[in-house]
């Protein structure tokens, strides 16, 4: 009997420890963010960095902690499948880094806040009916100052060819396709778009781009991002400059935004919609500042002086 009592004695013990515990793992936080990644690259890397560090600095300032459910989708088509497992968890908040993270997530939920970064263009994106819901913090940057900062470093002029490289599964690099197009022909440049929707076709894209082409443009493209060392090495060996909209090693100047900070920005506006201080529908979508960026060495080797200034 002593010994039945005994073990029934530190079985209540154990419940009651339980009780106090996440599944007796660790300390219960108070709230659950889910994060849906689009694929792995440099860029969205450092952007959900940002927001998991703002997020977590302001929710201990407020005594408050937060766990963090991190997923990289991989492929536009499967957003989906991760979003529905937040929905299914009801996490607290979503965090869709891309386009197409975030319109999976719009489709999903009404009621659940959805932040956005990554994204180039939320107006386009919803067809001018943001969401209540979602909100976020957009990377777009002015396009007349990165035409023009190609047409003046490189010396473009009228009758010169411009090759943007995109992935045509991606609806931010249509809208930045077509507004630098707009700024290059005013100048009388000629632009053409070399586009694709699997990345084995690539190296054979960009081959043919920079045979035909004095310079190539690489907007936001996360495709294209994830796999421009592709772009880079056949551009660098036929003495074709690169110009990127995220900045990166394989361009030769860029006139870009940080992602950390752009994240940071964003896990700041979480906090303030998990806080209670405002919700979802009181954020305006912010944007960045962008730098101007010169890659000194690959200038050098490709002939381009790099301004003073």
């Amino acid at each position: 009997m002593k010994k039945l009592l005994s073990v029934l004695l530190a079985a209540v013990v154990l419940a009651t420890a339980c009780l106090s515990l996440a599944s007796c793992g660790g300390e219960k936080t108070d709230y659950t963010v889910g994060i849906c990644q689009l694929m792995v690259h440099d860029s969205l890397d450092q952007a959900t960095n940002g927001f998991k560090d703002a997020l977590t600095e302001a929710l201990t300032a407020a005594g408050k902690t937060v766990s963090f459910d991190t997923q990289v989708a991989g492929e536009a088509e499967l957003c989906t499948t991760v979003i529905n497992t937040f929905t299914a968890k009801n996490v607290n908040l979503i965090m869709a880094n891309a386009t197409p993270a975030l319109t999976a997530a719009a489709t999903a939920t009404t009621t659940i806040p959805v932040l956005g970064t990554s994204v180039t263009d939320y107006e386009s994106t919803f067809a001018g009916a943001i969401p209540a819901n979602v909100s976020g913090t957009s990377d777009a940057v002015p396009f007349d100052e990165q035409a023009k900062m190609m047409i003046d470093t490189l010396g473009l002029v009228a009758g010169d060819k411009v090759g943007v490289i995109y992935c045509t599964g991606e609806s931010n690099s249509l809208i930045q396709y077509e507004a630098v197009k707009a700024l290059f022909e005013a100048e009388g440049i000629v632009v053409e778009a070399y586009t694709f929707s699997e990345t084995t076709e690539l190296q054979t894209l960009t081959t043919s781009a920079a045979d035909e082409c004095k310079a190539i443009y690489v907007p936001s493209d996360n495709t294209v991002a994830a796999n421009d060392t592709i772009v880079g090495t056949i551009c660098n060996e036929k003495n074709v400059p690169v110009y990127t909209s995220y900045g990166g090693a394989i361009c030769y100047a860029s006139l870009a935004i940080d992602y950390y900070e752009l994240g940071r920005e964003t896990g700041k506006m979480a906090a303030e919609v998990l806080l209670g201080t405002k919700t979802v529908a009181d954020l305006e979508v912010k944007t960045l500042t962008p730098t101007v960026v010169y890659n000194n060495e690959l200038c050098a080797a490709l002939g381009i002086e790099v301004p003073e200034n």
